[in-house]
């Protein structure tokens, strides 16, 4: 992955670094692999699997004993995502305050990304 020395690629809050921690350990998981595919009605969606091993290509985000493993494919667009979890009176769950979106669909499940030209070009003067 194109990456910045010292900073990574992804960033946890407290919350989501907790609720992870949680997961993991109920389980004995050793990450959550995040990623994204086609699909929703804005064109992406975001994909969140527990994982046993890492892939050779995954980039590995270890942060407040949470470990968020990105999926090869994903790197690129999830570069510079803050990963939060929030709780409401009617929801909780991950969310992702992520700068390479575009546009989002109106329920907030899908997602649109800029231009791929445009995400190297930015990834490349960070």
């Amino acid at each position: 992955m194109l990456s910045i020395p010292s900073k990574p690629a992804v960033s946890i809050t407290e919350r989501a670094a907790s609720h992870i921690s949680k997961l993991m350990a109920q389980k004995g998981h050793l990450g959550l692999r995040i990623g994204v595919k086609k699909g929703g009605c804005a064109g992406m969606e975001y994909t969140m699997e527990y994982v046993e091993q890492a892939d050779p290509n995954d980039e590995t985000v270890e942060q407040n004993g949470a470990r968020i493993i990105i999926a090869p494919m994903a790197q690129m667009f999830l570069f510079g995502t803050e990963i939060d979890y929030e709780t409401s009176l009617l929801e909780s769950g991950f969310k992702f305050n992520n700068p390479n979106v575009s546009d989002s669909c109106g329920c907030g499940e899908s997602i649109n990304f800029k231009d791929i030209d445009e995400l190297r070009a930015n990834q490349n003067t960070n």
